[in-house]
């Protein structure tokens, strides 16, 4: 009888450590909630600035390397983008208006935010 309680007594013991075990979530290398997200989201624009603000710049896009597919119409009227900058924007070059600027951005509840602008001075 003694061997039957303790054979009993181990299966039981088992089976608990088996389900606490399988209870505990798995490792994971999950960034801290307070963390940047990912770069995933960051994006890229090239073109000529056309305007200069105290916190903002507005580029006018460079034009599309497939300017096959787009129609004439489209051509004419170039695009533009206005960024933000904030404390933490990196700006190479100083932010003038002709300048020619690549800018590494993400966005923000619709607007876009300067993470890193590259300003190359307008042609004399």
């Amino acid at each position: 009888m003694k061997n039957k309680t303790r054979i009993l007594l181990a299966t039981t013991f088992s089976l608990i450590l088996v389900t606490a075990a399988m209870a505990i979530p798995p490792a994971t290398q999950a960034p801290p909630s307070g963390a940047p997200q990912a770069a995933a989201q960051t994006q890229s624009a090239s073109g000529t600035i056309s305007a200069v603000q105290k916190d903002s710049f507005t580029i006018t896009l460079a034009p599309s390397k497939n300017m096959s597919a787009v129609s004439s119409a489209q051509q004419d009227t170039p695009k533009s983008m206005t960024f933000n900058v904030d404390k933490n924007t990196t700006i190479e070059g100083k932010l003038t208006v002709g300048a020619s600027a690549d800018v590494t951005y993400r966005d923000d509840n619709g607007s876009h935010v300067a993470i890193g602008v590259r300003v190359t001075p307008p042609q004399s």
